[in-house]
């Protein structure tokens, strides 16, 4: 299916209630309306409030990928992309975490059935921090498991999570050596050391472990994440790298979207100093119609992908091209932003100017590894000619 094709059902378009969501909602107008109010003192805390992190849960994003026989929703990348871009628009920190807390209980899938069971047990709303990516520290192999010990960087949304997903390399597995461990919280010590100026509130934190006996059970490996699950639910049967980029990219289409709102507001009182309206100046029009192009077109290319996620076939070039748009939709979103933030002058270097926040949120959301346009260059290129037979 092209891009032509999509209707609001196939876009992955989610409802939203006034309150709570049912199960298979993501109630992101609720959560946007309180981060609205929470914007000035998250920058001080650095991190989400208890009740916007409580909000974050009544709204389904946590269990948004948590397999159904534990209760979960086993939902769709379209309704995870809508509710985080909505979210986003608002507050990208906010937005940040709620992909994260639905991403990880999809990282939490591939543990053994015993294992999600100690995670979902009594609730598929548990909310799971994660380190991942690179490994770090030691794990010694013992009898039914690992003994793990070291220090991981950038836990986004550790400080409200229940449990933690840790990767280390383990002694004798080869390429199977890179392997995450399920850690609960509360046997993690979290360090304050997250001070950046964009996506400021995540409370991506370091942690660290010391001497934690981690039961079989409770690990995968890295490798497992690109295998197709047969008899998974569809969002367990896509590879990671088919996906991964997509639910770091969704926060910047929300930004980016506020960016243009928060700009054009700002450009309807400025005047020009023959007394009109700033909007009514060519340059300004060119700006704001390239702007909104730019961001439109990411959000289709997003769009796309996440359709790719929820029903195309799985494909090496499928996969390759999907973290190609989303990587390409982020470049997309910071460029629009960043021509908005520099045509504002003066103004826009003002403390607490939301088009200058939406600038930093972005440039945070664009330096990941995960949506760098050069290797998902090199990913599409060698997977395109691969399909052709020419490679």
């Amino acid at each position: 299916m092209l891009i032509a094709d999509l209707t609001p059902e196939t876009a992955g378009t989610s409802g939203v209630s006034g309150t709570s969501a049912s199960p298979g909602d993501l109630d992101h107008a609720t959560v946007a309306a309180l981060a609205d109010g929470e914007r000035g003192a998250m920058d001080g805390r650095r991190s989400l409030s208890v009740p916007l992190a409580d909000a974050l849960t009544r709204a389904g994003f946590p269990r948004h990928f948590v397999p159904v026989e534990h209760g979960g929703t086993a939902g769709t990348f379209g309704a995870l992309l809508d509710s985080v871009a909505g979210v986003g628009e608002t507050c990208a920190s906010t937005a940040w975490v709620a992909a994260l807390y639905a991403a990880h209980g999809r990282l939490a899938s591939y543990l053994p059935r015993a294992g999600r069971d100690d995670l979902w047990r009594d609730t598929p709303d548990t909310r799971i921090a994660a380190s991942v990516i690179p490994p770090r520290g030691e794990a010694v192999p013992e009898p039914d498991g690992w003994r793990l010990t070291g220090d991981w960087t950038l836990a986004s949304g550790v400080d409200h999570a229940e449990w933690v997903l840790l990767a280390s390399r383990t002694p004798g597995e080869g390429e199977a050596g890179h392997r995450v461990f399920a850690v609960p919280r509360e046997r993690v010590s979290v360090s304050d050391t997250w001070n950046s100026v964009g996506l400021r509130g995540t409370g991506s934190n370091s942690v660290s472990v010391t001497g934690e006996f981690v039961p079989a059970h409770r690990t995968f490996t890295l490798a497992d994440l690109g295998q197709v699950r047969p008899g998974a639910a569809r969002c367990h049967r896509v590879p990671y790298a088919m996906v991964a980029s997509l639910m770091f990219a969704a926060p910047a289409l929300g930004s980016a979207r506020g960016a243009l709102r928060d700009w054009r507001a700002r450009m309807m009182t400025k005047v020009r100093a023959d007394g009109r309206p700033a909007l009514t100046g060519g340059a300004a029009q060119q700006l704001m119609a390239r702007a909104s192009a730019q961001i439109h077109s990411a959000r289709l290319l997003l769009h796309q992908a996440a359709w790719q996620a929820d029903h195309a076939e799985v494909t090496p070039l499928a996969v390759a091209s999907n973290r190609r748009d989303a990587a390409l939709a982020v470049e997309l979103c910071s460029g629009a932003v960043d021509s908005l933030w520099r045509a504002m002058g003066a103004s826009g270097l003002a403390e607490g100017d939301p088009v200058q926040r939406r600038w930093h949120d972005i440039a945070a959301v664009a330096s990941h590894a995960a949506v760098s346009f050069e290797p998902a260059a090199e990913a599409y290129t060698r997977a395109a000619l691969e399909a052709e037979g020419l490679a």
